[in-house]
């Protein structure tokens, strides 16, 4: 149980890429978020819980990392009509062994995809057995 004086929540991350341009825009286009944003070096994705996403291509190879978002129902259709439309491969779980489907695990519903920079996304409408509610 977290202790009454303690207040950390999270800001924002920097999500490496080959193009940060690019990147950015796939993900406002894929989730449905307004047009990315020039931010200094970065190129700002804000979410709609007030994060911020800040897209930068370094000078260095990088692995790619995993990156799930709670999204609603509706939303989660549109994404899926936006993978669908655009060809991208998408699957089940997180071993890739599910191509073509998406699951329903955690009494919601789930998919996984790459991003141009080779970043494992997920979209989940409801949150792992375990996890705290966020209401």
């Amino acid at each position: 149980m977290p202790h009454p004086e303690v207040d950390v929540r999270f800001d924002h991350t920097i999500i490496a890429a080959h193009d940060k341009y690019e990147s950015a825009r796939f993900f406002t286009e894929i989730f449905g978020l307004p047009a990315p944003q020039e931010a200094g070096f970065f190129v700002a994705v804000h979410l709609t819980d007030g994060r911020v996403l800040d897209f930068a291509d370094p000078p260095v190879d990088f692995p790619g990392q995993h990156y799930a978002f709670l999204v609603n129902d509706d939303t989660f259709d549109q994404i899926m009509e936006r993978i669908r439309a655009r060809g991208i491969p998408y699957w089940a779980d997180p071993q890739m062994r599910r191509p073509g489907e998406i699951n329903t695990n955690h009494g919601g519903r789930g998919v996984y995809f790459d991003d141009p920079a080779g970043h494992h996304l997920e979209a989940l409408t409801a949150r792992y057995a375990g996890y705290p509610s966020l209401t």
